[in-house]
């Protein structure tokens, strides 16, 4: 059994899936954390995460938004660095305002797009990396 995966304590002395000394964390650990931007508002939670084979690295946590008890949801590819990990409050912050995260490029829970597709991940980077929420926030 995986310790990360029940919250017990790891051979280290970690809790929660998350490894103090190299900061690892269980993708179970991460899924279902909620997600907030700067002002603390509540943006929903993760509820996936896309892995790069070739790198072997996070490359998108897929953020819900929008819905209601799971109906109606949007989902969000958000760019892994674009997320900061709050360990106090077991959630993670994204520099982003309400309004501009509704508008980001989104998909259904039933139609995913490629994400293989370089102009598709050129336009999701390109979108949380701007610096146009920054100076409001």
């Amino acid at each position: 059994m995986n310790p990360a995966n029940n919250g017990s304590m790891s051979a280290n002395g970690a809790a929660n899936g998350i490894n103090s000394a190299s900061a690892l964390l269980s993708a179970t650990s991460v899924i279902g954390d909620d997600v907030c931007n700067l002002k603390q508002d509540k943006l929903d939670r993760i509820e996936d995460i896309m892995l790069d084979l070739e790198s072997g690295k996070i490359r998108y946590a897929v953020v819900s938004s929008g819905g209601f008890l799971g109906m109606g949801d949007r989902l969000f590819a958000v760019p892994w660095q674009a997320l900061k990990q709050d360990r106090e409050h077991k959630r993670f912050t994204l520099n982003i305002e309400t309004e501009r995260l509704k508008k980001a490029p989104g998909f259904d829970k039933e139609s995913w797009p490629d994400m293989a597709d370089s102009a598709w991940n050129s336009s999701i980077e390109s979108y949380y990396t701007s610096r146009s929420d920054s100076a409001k926030i």
